[in-house]
C-alpha cells in the first residue's frame, strides 16, 4: 500500500478550509472537531452538558434503525488517494463499520439531487485504531459523506489526495505562488522531518507556531538536510520567499534552492536526479523569525517545475513561496 499519508496533503483539513456542514446526529462530540489538524487527545475527567468530553465526532447511542452520517466540504476539489478513519479514544463507543461516498459540486453544497457515488464500500472498524484505506478513483470530488453503522463515535477523517486546479479559468499572465498547496504544490521526498513536515511549507499565511513548519533534528554528522518540492504548474519563478518564523535558536544557518523541468520518471527517481538539478538561488544566509526575499539572485532557469530546498546544516522552516508566471498557456492541471 502507498504510503499516501506521507506524500499527499489532506483534503480534509480543518486549517486548509475543510469544514463538517451537516450531521445526522453529533449530540455527544461536535462534527467540526472530526477535521482538526492536531492529533486527537483524550482528557480524563473532561465531561460537558452531554457527557463525556471527546476529541471526534460522536453521535448518541441510536435507538431506531438506520445510521449516522456526516457530510465534508473539502478544502479542495480533488483526486482522492487514501483515507485514514482514525477511532483513537474511542474503545466502547467506536461504530463497528463505515463506507465513505463522494460527490462534486461545481459550485456550493450537495442538495437532494446529488449524485453521490461510494469510493469505499462499508469496513470493518475497531476502537483506538487508524484504518487506513487505498481509494481507486480517477474522478474529482469536492464533498464526502462518512456513513457510520450505526452510530459512535470517529476521532479523524484524513483524506489524502492530489489537488485539482484548473488552471484555464485562471489569468495566464497573473503571478501566482506556484508552491502554494491551493495552487497544486506539494512535498514529494525529504531526508529528516523529525519535528516537522515539509507540506507545512506549502501552507495558507505564515507558521502559527514552531510545529506549523518543516524541522529536521540536529545534524551531528556533515552535509545538509534538504526536502524536494512539486510545483502545481510549471512555471518561471521571479521571487522568493523564505520564512523562518518562530525559528530562533533553531533556524538553519543558510538555505539554497535547485530546480528542474522534470519529465518522466518517478518521485522516488527524483531523489538522485535533484542532487545534480542547476541552482536556482544561490546559497544565502538567514535569519531567525524573519521573512526574507530574494528577486535579484533568482538564475535564469526557465521553466521549472520541480524545486530542491537545500538548508545548511539544518533546522527549521515555516514557509517556502515561489512567486512566478505560468511557464505556457493555462490549461487544467493534476499534480
Amino acid at each position: 500500500m502507498q504510503n499516501f499519508s506521507e506524500v499527499w496533503p489532506n483534503l480534509a483539513s480543518a486549517k486548509a478550509g475543510a469544514e463538517a456542514i451537516f450531521a445526522s446526529d453529533d449530540f455527544f462530540a461536535d462534527k467540526a472537531r472530526m477535521l482538526d489538524d492536531a492529533d486527537p487527545v483524550f482528557i480524563d475527567g473532561k465531561y460537558d452538558t452531554n457527557g463525556k468530553w471527546m476529541d471526534g465526532w460522536e453521535s448518541r447511542r441510536k435507538r431506531v434503525s438506520g445510521y449516522d452520517y456526516c457530510i465534508v466540504r473539502l478544502a479542495q476539489a480533488g483526486l482522492i488517494h487514501g483515507v485514514n478513519l482514525d477511532t483513537t479514544h474511542f474503545t466502547g463507543n467506536y461504530p463497528p463499520a463505515a463506507s465513505l461516498e463522494a460527490c462534486y459540486c461545481a459550485s456550493g453544497d450537495p442538495d437532494d439531487s446529488a449524485q453521490w457515488q461510494e469510493i469505499l464500500s462499508a469496513v470493518n472498524l475497531q476502537g483506538n485504531s487508524h484504518h487506513l484505506h487505498d481509494i481507486q478513483s480517477n474522478q474529482v470530488f469536492t464533498h464526502l459523506r462518512l456513513n457510520i453503522y450505526p452510530d459512535g463515535g470517529i476521532a479523524r477523517l484524513r483524506v489524502y489526495g492530489q489537488v485539482h486546479c484548473d488552471w484555464s479559468q485562471r489569468d495566464p499572465l497573473a503571478q501566482y505562488d506556484l508552491l502554494a498547496m491551493e495552487n497544486g504544490g506539494r512535498a514529494i521526498a525529504w531526508n529528516d522531518a523529525h519535528f516537522g513536515h515539509p507540506r507545512n511549507l506549502l501552507g495558507q499565511g505564515r507558521g502559527v507556531n514552531m510545529g506549523d513548519g518543516w524541522e529536521t533534528r540536529r545534524r551531528r554528522e556533515p552535509g545538509n538536510d534538504w526536502c524536494i518540492l512539486q510545483l502545481g504548474h510549471a512555471g518561471i519563478i521571479e521571487e522568493i520567499t523564505v520564512d523562518t518564523a518562530h525559528f530562533k535558536g533553531n533556524y538553519p544557518d543558510r538555505c539554497s534552492i535547485q530546480a528542474a523541468n522534470v519529465i518522466g520518471g518517478t518521485d522516488e527517481s527524483l531523489i538522485t536526479q535533484s542532487m545534480f538539478w542547476p541552482v536556482l538561488l544561490p546559497e544565502q544566509s538567514l535569519q531567525m523569525d524573519h521573512i526574507h526575499t530574494f528577486a535579484e539572485q533568482i538564475a535564469a532557469l526557465g521553466e521549472v517545475t520541480h524545486v530542491r530546498l537545500n538548508i545548511i546544516p539544518d533546522g527549521g522552516v515555516s514557509r517556502l513561496r515561489l512567486m512566478g508566471k505560468l511557464a505556457n498557456s493555462a490549461k487544467t492541471v493534476l499534480v
